[in-house]
Order: structure tokens, then C-alpha cells, then sequence
């Protein structure tokens, strides 16, 4: 999918989760979606986008792969300059700070999210970057 398939199917997918309170959209190839929120770190502007994720008890867990691509996907480089976040769920949203996780987790992670989303084994093979592994914490209420 090229990156403007990628930004209306994004923008729609948004658009139903919120529309519906996630109970359109929270679910994708048998998998969870949340929105995730970011600061732009150029312009500053909030940026939202649908993403697959696994849990570990208060924390989310998500993957930059942006199916492979050479750069990661912007919402990880804007989370790289400003790793508050927003985190919206069908339970609610909360803000939360993102690290990428370090060699070691994500060598426990990353057969995980491979197993909710088979693709990702694919994507790592058309790149010679890492996927990053993501750790989301809570930090309070938004």
C-alpha cells in the first residue's frame, strides 16, 4: 500500500473508531487496535493513527514497522522527540510515555507480536532496519 493508501485508510479507520467508541474498528485480522496519538515533531500538530497492539498488564505494546518500509513510520519518529502520548482504547484514553523497548525485550517481544500479526515476520524481511518494539506506560488521565 502506498503512503497515501496508507493515510486515507488511516484517516477512515480513525474516523469509524471514534464515530462508534471503538466498537467498529477495534479489531483488525483478529487483532486489537487502539488510536494512538503523537505530537508532530516538526509542526507540533497532533497526529492520530490506528495501530495493532498487544497488552502487558497497565502497558501497551506496538510495532513501527510501517510494513517494512526503509524509515519508520512518522508516529515513531514524533514519539522519538516527544514520548508523551495519547492512548485511546475502547475503554477509554489515557496519556502514557513510549520507549523502544532494548535487544533483549524486544527478542521476548517480538515473536509475540508476529503470532498476533504474521505479517511482521514479512516486513522485517524487506528491510535492513530493526522494527522497533514499542512499550507504552501509563502516566495519568487525559
Amino acid at each position: 500500500m502506498n503512503p497515501g493508501m496508507v493515510r486515507r485508510w488511516s484517516r477512515w479507520h480513525r474516523a469509524l473508531y471514534r464515530a462508534t467508541g471503538g466498537r467498529l474498528g477495534r479489531r483488525f485480522v483478529n487483532a486489537d487496535i487502539l488510536l494512538l496519538t503523537t505530537t508532530g515533531r516538526k509542526s507540533g500538530a497532533k497526529h492520530t493513527v490506528p495501530l495493532i497492539y498487544l497488552r502487558d498488564e497497565d502497558r501497551v505494546v506496538v510495532v513501527a514497522s510501517y510494513a517494512g518500509r526503509p524509515d519508520p513510520p512518522d508516529w515513531y519518529k514524533n514519539l522519538l522527540a516527544d514520548p508523551v502520548v495519547e492512548v485511546e482504547t475502547p475503554e477509554g484514553k489515557w496519556v502514557g510515555r513510549a520507549r523502544t523497548a532494548d535487544p533483549d525485550e524486544r527478542a521476548v517481544w517480538w515473536p509475540r507480536a508476529v503470532a498476533v500479526y504474521k505479517p511482521y515476520a514479512d516486513y522485517q524481511t524487506r528491510t535492513d532496519r530493526v522494527i522497533p518494539i514499542v512499550f507504552i506506560e501509563p502516566v495519568g488521565e487525559s
